[in-house]
């Protein structure tokens, strides 16, 4: 770091150039990335190479469909005459009104499995006409009003899992990351300002800025080199800009804390910037690394999704890491002295209060840690409760026309399984009609539906859609899935979005093992290195997981439970947890996290080094950076709980997973128990066996002060 230092402030200039271009650059490309992001996730498996051969003949049919429910007058049934020409003319308007979308309806099959109770209505099923589309609202209310005009006499309702789950609105508004971006930066610039009490607020977030174009940079050229079977999703630009500010500012805030302190202790500019680095630097490459390796195993999920992450994730630290340390040192050379203006606060980093709570904490550490274990533990034995799946209809509708759409459906007598048709892929067009009978036999099914025509008959091959009773892919679904699955013939696909969701599921969670034990190895490998510790390490490693844990209860009690949805979203509980978010949860905040713990111990050792005194040690490393770990926390969630305003599902529910594990992380882990944990093992927290030290390549650990030196060993609970 001492060189680094020394040749970041000999060539400040053109390191300042450099990131100028780079930020231009970023500037420039930054509007063109979203249009290089695939959505939809790749997955090796049965359910995958069905929806792409579902997709290359027939577009959008692998997508959830869009659902009509046609009621008709009274008196009227789908078999007369009258019915038959308003059925005729629903499906003609909604032809012109959404050229190429692909429907299944009774006016073009005549199947009863569409026609509902004493033959008074039916329903028509609309996929969209391009592959990797969804049936938006605005093209359900546009068939909506399509069928109205076309059959005033007919009660026409629309529906979908996607509209419902939009919240029941019509014409909703996307989330943008620049919207979210402002919301998360605007947060963080309120705590700045509150943490430095002059312009340099402003630095850390300059900082952020660039740190984030810089990300989008890469990202756009990872869409190049990344193979067709794991593209870049869009959801990656959403995670990589809000994740990118608050890391940004945290390495950023760490590091001009340190310079701020060095400068109030009598050193000049050049020497602030030198120790600045030399000390807070070491943190900060070593929190990057930390968290760079938390987010890049993800690569170990065999999705494309969760690898898109990964690979992108890996970025997002080490980016951040790098503007720290050579950018942010080059400003401060110049003009950090200028920006400590007007200084409405101490440039001291010992905090008084902070001083005051390690005291507390140190002299009932026992009751400290019982209090912060129990918090812990009882939110993780809540997350064993989780219900990994789709929510149900139930759970998302509650008020608006897409619930008025269900709740319709259901009174005419079709299941909510409709919603989640599965679609089922023929090679031989000539075999429909035998598979279609043998499918009608299960018990599972509200019927098969095997349409004729262009639409659904394509290079020889035919289309056939199977209703459940139930809602594939939720807690509900049942069997049906399972049983279609396992009845049809060898050749014929089954797809749909849901049972490619099952798919991904399956194969996340069958890795997911695998990761937790790669990430908590390589990073026990890390910090025993850098901490030269071998309790410290386990004792970190181990709470990081139960902070996990806890993250996840937290998300079981908001998500599953509806524990604060209608005041933050106004929606009810969803009744189940995201596929996606419990591995990307863990993914980044083990690795985040440890951010935390990095620049405390780091400050406890130093502490300790000095002054031979584990107590010490402990009062030193809370004083310094309890201000800026409770800071940083804050920055974090405000950059997090801006991103869970996305509509997105999933983006939703990550970050709020995250938003609510870092703040439980930093105050209940980092605060509480950390500094409890640590006084209880007093000496035990130095320990190094020569065989670890050879192991890690490190010195053998330093002969112990003299006041921890004893004839026989302490008890555990000597603070030193």
């Amino acid at each position: 770091m001492e060189r680094l230092s020394a040749w970041v402030v000999r060539n400040r200039w053109k390191v300042m150039v450099a990131w100028l271009v780079i930020t231009v650059i970023g500037i420039v490309v930054a509007p063109t990335v979203s249009s290089r992001l695939v959505s939809g996730v790749h997955v090796n498996g049965a359910a995958y190479t069905a929806d792409a051969q579902i997709a290359a003949r027939y577009g959008g049919a692998t997508s959830d469909p869009g659902v009509l429910v046609l009621g008709l007058p009274a008196g009227e049934t789908v078999s007369g005459p009258a019915a038959a020409a308003q059925l005729h003319a629903v499906d003609a308007a909604i032809a012109k009104a959404e050229p190429g979308m692909r429907l299944v309806s009774y006016a073009a099959t005549g199947a009863q499995a569409l026609v509902g109770h004493g033959g008074t209505s039916t329903v028509v099923i609309a996929y969209p006409p391009n592959a990797n589309d969804d049936m938006s609202t605005d093209q359900i209310d546009a068939i909506t009003r399509a069928a109205k005009a076309a059959a005033p006499a007919l009660r026409v309702d629309g529906t979908s899992l996607r509209a419902l789950d939009a919240g029941n609105t019509t014409g909703g508004g996307n989330s943008t990351v620049t919207g979210e971006l402002i919301i998360g930066a605007l947060g963080a610039l309120v705590v700045l300002a509150w943490v430095f009490g002059s312009l340099l607020a402003a630095l850390p977030l300059l900082m952020a800025l660039i740190s984030v174009l810089t990300m989008q940079l890469l990202i756009y050229a990872l869409t190049y080199v990344m193979p067709s079977s794991s593209p870049i999703n869009p959801s990656v630009q959403f995670i990589v800009a809000l994740l990118g500010l608050g890391l940004s500012i945290d390495y950023s805030l760490l590091v001009v804390t340190r310079w701020r302190e060095e400068r109030a202790a009598g050193r000049d500019n050049a020497q602030a910037v030198h120790e600045a680095l030399k000390r807070a630097g070491h943190s900060v490459w070593f929190s990057g690394m930390v968290a760079s390796l938390g987010l890049f195993a993800l690569i170990l999920v065999p999705n494309s999704l969760v690898r898109g992450i990964g690979v992108a994730g890996l970025f997002i630290p080490s980016s951040a890491t790098l503007v720290a340390l050579t950018l942010l040192p080059a400003v401060l050379s110049k003009i950090g002295p200028r920006l400590d203006w007007p200084r409405r606060r101490a440039s001291s980093g010992a905090s008084r209060f902070w001083t005051g709570w390690a005291k507390l904490v140190i002299r009932y550490r026992v009751l400290a840690a019982v209090v912060g274990l129990g918090i812990l533990g009882t939110l993780a034995g809540v997350a064993a409760t989780i219900n990994i799946s789709l929510p149900t209809t139930s759970s998302l509708a509650t008020s608006g026309t897409y619930t008025d759409g269900l709740h319709e459906l259901e009174a005419d007598g079709f299941p909510a399984g409709t919603l989640t048709t599965v679609p089922v892929y023929v090679p031989h067009a000539d075999d429909a009609a035998s598979v279609a009978s043998a499918l009608s036999s299960l018990p599972t099914l509200h019927g098969v539906v095997a349409p004729s025509g262009d639409t659904w008959r394509q290079d020889g091959s035919a289309m056939l859609f199977a209703m459940p009773d139930s809602e594939v892919g939720t807690s509900q679904g049942g069997t049906a899935l399972a049983d279609i699955q396992r009845t049809v013939p060898h050749g014929v696909l089954v797809g749909g979005e849901e049972a490619l969701n099952l798919a991904v599921t399956r194969s996340s969670y069958g890795a997911f093992p695998l990761l937790c034990t790669v990430v908590a190895l390589m990073t026990f490998l890390l910090l025993a290195r850098g901490l030269k510790s071998i309790v410290l390490s386990a004792k970190a490693v181990l709470l990081n997981a139960l902070s996990v844990a806890a993250s996840y209860g937290l998300l079981v009690l908001v998500f599953q439970h509806g524990l604060g949805m209608q005041a933050l979203w106004g929606a009810r509980s969803y009744g189940a947890i995201d596929r996606f978010a419990p591995v990307l949860i863990f993914g980044f905040l083990f690795g985040i996290s440890m951010d935390y713990e990095v620049f405390i111990l780091s400050r406890v050792r130093e502490g300790y080094e000095r002054t031979g005194s584990t107590r010490q040690g402990i009062l030193e490393g809370i004083s310094h950076t309890g201000r800026l770990v409770t800071s940083a926390a804050l920055i974090l969630f405000f950059a997090l709980a801006s991103l869970s305003t996305a509509n997105d599902i999933t983006v939703r529910e990550i970050a709020a997973g995250l938003a609510a594990g870092v703040l439980l992380d930093a105050v209940v882990v980092r605060m509480l128990l950390l500094p409890a944990l640590v006084s209880l093992f007093g000496p035990l927290n130095w320990w190094m066996p020569a065989w670890g030290a050879r192991l890690l390549r490190i010195p053998p650990d330093t002969p112990q002060p003299h006041e921890e030196r004893a004839p026989r060993p302490q008890p555990i609970g000597d603070a030193g």
